[in-house]
């Protein structure tokens, strides 16, 4: 007997309904806010990543499932650079809005000015509870940055451990006024000591183009690359803390690479490798999922876009500048041009390095270009355990290695590069006929930059004392 089929229009027209409604719910924006609500917000920062190494950033050695994640649902950038690729100067701008000429933190260590204000003064004004978990050590003179302390992730980036909990993040979260909280990982910074590096096969491994190929290199990478596996985790762990307490719908997410790695070439110099960084902003209703963006934009520009998004007005006197409107897509450039400076010490003999750059050219001037450029940490030669070491013994017998190794010690005092033929900076344009006028232009918007900062140059580059 077959089966009735009266119902069966029914049922159909019932599914029917379903699918377009299920459809057309994925173009509904999130509910919005009162208008006295405001979107809380999460700042999650990374501690000398090279962002290339993130595969929605491109990277071919691991899949960073969480951050590629956040990518899928925000706004990635891909012109984000860091005007000084130290940590202390790095974090004190993004806390301030401020070049480090401005804030004083313009060599590694060095404390920032005392008579400043911070995201924290500017965010509690407009009503924001401000917090940091995990590394703090750019957190000097309280009065400077008064951050609430939540407990939960490591504060010292050369623990040998990174053991974390979020038990004291959830109760910070789940408070009922509006929050800013900086969650800081000590991932990928050395020693290297956590995660699985077995994960990585080292002879399999993509090494970027600047570095010398040797074993021990390899060996080191694998370690830090299960640093960046370890990041990641802890970016799905925000994550999923967020949606289970509700807050996924109302609070929005950045997250940011710092400066590049601790390897030759990277952090402590202006060249990509270590200036160049990544971010990415999700704000649900706002943003558009897997977007991307070109404006180029500073650490300095973080804090100012904060209080823009808290409803503030701009500070006077600030170096950065609110890119809201890049955020919520009014338009698609921020600045022209970003810069950058370097100063050596205390991590080896004065070596002062000045940088401007388009998204398609960079000019560095090496202010100290008569002398060889040092790092304590990663160039001593006594150390025979660092990747240095055999990268200068491969240089023996290696023309490309030699080549290699010469261009991080031995700098000339002009460098130039197409940065998008050669993102590597590899091949130095500055003696190309063909491109002088070009870097004369450069170089007066560097020296205009300089004078405006109050920038000697070399000689700011000089002992300073060190306070606890």
């Amino acid at each position: 007997m077959k089966p009735k089929m009266k119902y069966l229009p029914g049922i159909v027209l019932f599914l029917t309904g379903v699918l377009i409604l299920n459809t057309l719910a994925s173009f509904i924006p999130v509910k919005k806010l009162k208008p006295d609500q405001k979107f809380n917000i999460i700042i999650i920062m990374a501690d000398d990543l090279d962002s290339r190494q993130l595969s929605c950033y491109g990277g071919q050695n691991l899949k960073t499932k969480y951050i590629d994640e956040l990518a899928s649902e925000g706004l990635k950038f891909n012109q984000i650079i860091a005007s000084e690729a130290i940590c202390v100067p790095t974090r004190a701008s993004l806390f301030t809005g401020q070049y480090p000429l401005k804030h004083g933190a313009y060599q590694n260590h060095k404390p920032v000015y005392d008579n400043l204000k911070s995201v924290n003064h500017y965010l509690r004004s407009l009503g924001y509870r401000v917090g940091l978990t995990g590394k703090d050590h750019v957190t000097t003179p309280r009065s400077v940055f008064p951050f609430d302390r939540v407990k939960g992730f490591e504060p010292n980036c050369v623990s040998a451990t990174d053991e974390y909990y979020l038990d004291s993040v959830k109760s910070y979260i789940t408070k009922k006024d509006p929050y800013c909280l900086f969650v800081m990982s000590i991932n990928p910074h050395t020693p290297w000591t956590v995660g699985d590096s077995s994960e990585f096969n080292a002879d399999q491994l993509k090494l970027p183009a600047h570095w010398v190929d040797t074993k021990l290199t390899r060996k080191q990478f694998c370690k830090y690359l299960a640093e960046v596996r370890r990041l990641d985790n802890q970016v799905g762990d925000i994550m999923n803390l967020l949606k289970e307490t509700g807050q996924d719908k109302h609070t929005i997410v950045i997250f940011l690479g710092e400066q590049g790695p601790q390897f030759p070439g990277g952090k402590w110099t202006l060249y990509d490798n270590g200036q160049k960084s990544s971010m990415i902003v999700k704000w649900p209703g706002l943003v558009q999922p897997k977007s991307e963006t070109e404006a180029i934009v500073q650490y300095e520009d973080i804090t100012p876009t904060l209080i823009d998004i808290a409803g503030g007005k701009p500070i006077a006197g600030l170096d950065g500048k609110s890119f809201l409107n890049v955020i919520n897509g009014k338009t698609e450039k921020h600045r022209d041009v970003a810069f950058g400076i370097y100063n050596n010490f205390p991590e080896g003999p004065a070596y002062a390095i000045r940088s401007v750059r388009d998204a398609h050219y960079k000019l560095l001037l090496n202010l100290n270009s008569e002398s060889s450029y040092y790092i304590k940490y990663m160039m001593n030669m006594a150390n025979k355990g660092s990747a240095w070491y055999t990268w200068m013994n491969k240089a023996n017998t290696d023309e490309h290695a030699k080549f290699l190794t010469d261009r991080i010690a031995k700098r000339p005092a002009v460098e130039f590069y197409d940065i998008l033929k050669d993102p590597y900076e590899l091949n130095n344009l500055a003696d190309k006929k063909e491109y002088q006028a070009m870097i004369k232009k450069y170089d007066v918007r560097i020296k205009e930059w300089m004078k405006q900062q109050g920038d000697p140059g070399a000689a700011l580059d000089v002992p300073f004392e060190r306070k606890n």
